[in-house]
């Protein structure tokens, strides 16, 4: 084998290698941009606000996926007295609505943002009121 044929085969070896390496990051890209995985939350409950401006109070599972759904859905209602003209806010749970809904199929793309909602927090004790505990 000539020092020519030699050279040739050590370029045709790093091309061969390169092109494994390119395949292989390919794989790796693709796998990595599959099917996201759902985030998992360290409280109860999650305080949803969408684009629309609207706020739910929930169990949230499936966020980060294209499918997620919010149960034991609470939103507040503010009510205002007529005479003192001072207002209040009313948790109220969702499911006393004429369909009876026991849950939210949320489109991914109308979520603003996700925050936990804390144990010691005021909604935290109105929905524990609601449960009766």
């Amino acid at each position: 084998m000539t020092s020519n044929q030699r050279g040739s085969a050590a370029v045709q070896g790093v091309w061969i290698i390169a092109g494994i390496g390119v395949i292989i990051a390919a794989f790796m890209v693709i796998r990595s941009t599959g099917q996201p995985k759902p985030v998992a939350f360290t409280t109860p409950y999650q305080a949803v606000l969408l684009t629309s401006g609207a706020a739910y109070f929930g169990k949230l599972e499936g966020y980060g996926t294209s499918r997620p759904v919010l149960t034991e859905v609470y939103y507040i209602v503010s009510q205002t007295n007529p005479e003192t003209k001072q207002t209040t806010n009313v948790l109220v749970k969702r499911g006393k609505e004429l369909h009876e809904p026991d849950r939210m199929y949320l489109n991914p793309n109308q979520i603003l943002c996700v925050e936990p909602v804390g144990p010691n927090s005021k909604v935290a004790q109105l929905i524990a009121q609601q449960q009766g505990h």
